[in-house]
């Protein structure tokens, strides 16, 4: 019946395109649909187990003919399969669904976490886990891990290598933030843009972002303005505005805000932010090392209370890491019947459960170009905190010298056609791909 579930989308799909565009955003569940079966993509034998993984760890590009005749019967499409499940995760608590993080209390009330009240042992916790960090990051540096995720249960965070989604130097996002942590990232010297709010006040997104809209909601007070992500100081006018109640001589009878409600309403314009998409901050070059280092020591980044108390953030990557665990996205095909018209046809499903990264989307996809010959579609679930790492950020290069910086980006374990496509700016703005289809071999997709 998961079949029939209905998908709300947009009425205006884009025209036909060979290549979809990169989506950033971490998908939960694709619910492949298709006429053709999808009973080669299961149980799939232990040497064909096995060489999925052996090609995964070792990169190994696999390139398909256009259509495959006998999918059942090609080794090479399943192991390839195999492979594009492939991603790695830390920590890695078999008991624990770590991944999505936000909003995930009701997921691990009850289970088993002896850290919660073991100091020493949350301490150990955070130490592996910082290693596993470091190592990303360094890895990222040299373009040999072309992405990767930070989830902790208030934001999420996304690095990415110099020359991906258009930049020339590495990038990371944040989102959603607070201004608490935003008041924290200044006070530690990183240096920071806030896009979504620039972008919408000073009109000047010259790029092909048509999805940005510029108008941030009207709550975000379009008036204000700064420069580099500094939201401006408040008007002092407020400190003396009640004196006019001292000169009548009435002061002491009516009841003024006091310091902490007058505080609070200059910072209004930071704080009715705070949580939303348009708070996404954007730490660009070696301020990310800098980052580095703040994440590792902040102290809001680990729950002090509730099921998640203790729990050092999830990590993950689409390449293997120090203290990083391979796993794999939960594969299953589906058949039904529907009712068409007056006669019964057969619908054929694959669903794909797990954090679904931009690489392995498209990999999945390109599968099964070859196994569907050109004509499936796909209803793609969102965790809907990472939709606006769709944003284009980096409109400051437009000049990217692509030889330059991609120069070593083949070495980062993704196939290039999927290289290709995250090297692409991104143009789907705050939204992320909810259907993709495709027919005679030409994508079309809803937002």
């Amino acid at each position: 019946k998961d079949l029939h579930l209905p998908v709300a989308v947009p009425e205006v799909p884009s025209s036909p395109r060979d290549e979809f565009p990169a989506d950033w955003s971490i998908k939960t569940r694709l619910l492949f649909k298709s006429s053709q079966p999808f009973t080669w993509a299961e149980h799939l034998k232990a040497q064909e187990e096995a060489r999925g993984f052996a090609q995964h760890c070792r990169a190994t590009e696999t390139n398909l003919p256009q259509s495959v005749q006998e999918p059942k019967l090609s080794t090479e499409l399943r192991c390839a399969f195999q492979q594009s499940l492939v991603y790695w995760l830390h920590p890695s608590l078999p008991w624990l669904q770590l991944f999505p993080r936000i909003g995930a209390d009701k997921n691990i009330a009850g289970k088993a976490s002896p850290w919660s009240q073991d100091e020493a042992l949350q301490q150990v916790l955070m130490s592996e886990w910082s290693v596993s960090f470091t190592s990303l990051y360094n890895l990222l540096k040299a373009k040999l891990c072309p992405y990767f995720y930070i989830c902790t249960y208030q934001f999420t965070v996304l690095f990415r290598a110099a020359g991906l989604a258009g930049s020339d130097v590495i990038t990371a996002v944040i989102s959603p933030t607070t201004r608490g942590l935003r008041e924290a990232m200044r006070n530690e010297g990183i240096e920071f843009s806030l896009p979504l709010v620039e972008g919408s006040r000073t009109r000047k997104q010259k790029n092909s972002e048509g999805n940005l809209e510029t108008e941030v909601a009207t709550s975000l007070e379009a008036g204000n303005s700064g420069e580099d992500g500094e939201e401006p100081a408040p008007s002092d006018e407020d400190d003396d505005s009640f004196s006019w109640l001292e000169e009548m001589g009435v002061q002491d009878k009516v009841k003024k805000p006091d310091a902490i409600s007058i505080k609070l309403r200059k910072e209004k314009h930071e704080v009715q932010m705070d949580h939303k998409p348009e708070s996404l901050a954007l730490v660009k070059g070696t301020n990310t090392f800098t980052l580095l280092n703040f994440l590792i020591n902040c102290k809001s980044l680990v729950a002090v209370a509730g099921p998640q108390a203790g729990l050092p953030p999830t990590l993950l990557a689409p390449v293997a890491f120090r203290g990083g665990t391979m796993q794999t996205l939960k594969a299953r095909s589906i058949s039904a019947k529907a009712r068409l018209h007056s006669a019964y046809e057969d619908i054929f499903g694959l669903e794909i459960v797990g954090p679904v990264m931009p690489h392995s989307l498209h990999s999945v996809a390109t599968l099964l170009k070859s196994a569907q010959r050109g004509a499936f579609s796909a209803a793609l679930h969102t965790h809907e905190p990472t939709a606006v790492f769709n944003t284009n950020l980096d409109d400051a290069s437009p000049a990217l010298n692509k030889e330059t910086v991609c120069k070593d980006l083949p070495m980062c374990g993704l196939h290039p056609k999927t290289l290709d496509q995250l090297s692409q700016c991104p143009t789907l703005g705050k939204s992320s791909i909810r259907f993709l289809e495709m027919k005679d071999y030409a994508y079309t997709w809803k937002s």
